[in-house]
């Protein structure tokens, strides 16, 4: 089968990589020639140089594709993805795009598509194990994710280092955060509600609110949902700051008579500092507690993940939790295993049992392995 990656980036990448290792024909599209360059020679990828915020482009590089990846930046994604299914083409979707992607259902629907959208680690992962859980627990009242990616070395000021763009690390700081307490939707401001956490092998980091939910506030029939961002101590604080004093504002101001928006000088003065070095070792924390019942009893279930950089192939933790759960779900399609026509997130991928199995051994087979517990609760 023919594969179209659309962004070739440091998850792109991984994801080119990793299908063509697995025996697709693969193009890799970007507009950056030296982000293609870095796949030249590899087996079985093509290269090719395109402006994927032009519509007439997209179409053009995926007119022979059977399945298309998304992974452009979250600003193009909701637009990159209509495209795509306006010609008819099979997708899954990593973009992570702020619009709500049911707003392309009716279109996908009526031109026979089956779009996988959100199909990372988070979102993505969490939404696949919820999934599982809302089809096989008697009940689901109660669900929370954690999820962050951090440099192994902590480095003053920020100690903090983007698996992607600062821009969409800015986005998760300034969109409100949307959860859900007693069966009612509350919207909180981003990096509130701070708590401190617990992770083995790592340490202790901090917690705060981010609008991660998405689809599940659609999808999931779960009283109690939150999302969390995971970092070293002290960095919600720092954010807020520059949150508060209008460094992320998109209002241009005028600098000796030039107009400059406050986000983009900050977004380009963060991004040599925020920037992974060749090499550099990271790791993604993952971790979700769904309670409910399930075989008559009160339990508490937690999955764990902690990947790290994998030193042999140079591939960063994030790119291989985000990029390995996207292809597990592009072989899925490509096999036949997930048929349903229009946007499905990965937490209706879930609800399959056969399809749920397939992506987690997919990611196994890859090192990517969730520790898993179930805890009996005292009845109330």
């Amino acid at each position: 089968m023919r594969i179209t990656v659309l962004g070739a980036g440091r998850v792109g990448g991984a994801m080119v990589r990793d299908l063509a290792a697995s025996g697709f024909e693969v193009r890799a599209v970007d507009c950056s020639q030296q982000t293609l360059h870095r796949l030249a020679g590899t087996a079985g990828v093509l290269t090719e140089r395109a402006d994927l915020a032009n519509p007439a482009e997209i179409l053009r590089v995926i007119r022979d594709a059977d399945i298309v990846v998304g992974a452009v930046p979250g600003t193009m994604g909701f637009a990159t993805l209509r495209t795509v299914l306006a010609a008819g083409k099979n997708v899954v979707d990593i973009s992570f795009f702020p619009e709500d992607p049911f707003l392309l259902d009716e279109l996908a629907t009526t031109n026979g598509c089956v779009a996988v959208v959100d199909c990372g680690v988070a979102p993505g992962c969490d939404n696949l194990i919820l999934g599982r859980c809302l089809a096989t627990m008697e009940t689901v009242h109660q669900f929370a994710c954690y999820v962050g990616g951090l440099p192994v070395e902590r480095r003053w000021p920020w100690e903090y280092k983007a698996p992607f763009s600062p821009m969409d690390v800015i986005a998760e700081y300034t969109r409100p955060a949307r959860c859900r307490r007693a069966g009612q939707e509350v919207v909180l401001p981003a990096l509130s509600e701070v708590e401190l956490v617990d992770v083995p092998g790592v340490g202790t980091l901090e917690a705060f609110l981010t609008d991660g939910l998405r689809t599940l506030l659609a999808t999931a029939p779960v009283p109690t949902m939150v999302e969390k961002t995971l970092r070293y101590p002290g960095h919600a604080e720092k954010m807020r700051m520059l949150r508060e004093a209008g460094f992320f504002a998109t209002e241009p101001v005028t600098v000796n008579g030039t107009a400059v928006r406050p986000l983009d000088l900050t977004a380009r003065l963060l991004l040599p500092a925020w920037h992974l070095t060749e090499g550099e070792e990271e790791f993604t924390v993952l971790r979700v507690i769904v309670e409910g019942r399930e075989g008559g009893r009160a339990v508490r279930r937690q999955w764990d993940l902690l990947d790290r950089y994998h030193r042999a192939t140079g591939t960063t933790s994030m790119a291989r939790t985000t990029g390995y759960t996207c292809t597990a779900a592009v072989r899925m399609l490509a096999r036949g295993l997930f048929t349903r026509k229009g946007v499905s997130p990965p937490e209706l991928v879930g609800r399959d049992a056969a399809c749920y199995q397939f992506m987690m051994a997919e990611l196994a087979a890859r090192g990517i392995v969730f520790q898993e517990k179930v805890e009996t609760l005292a009845e109330a």
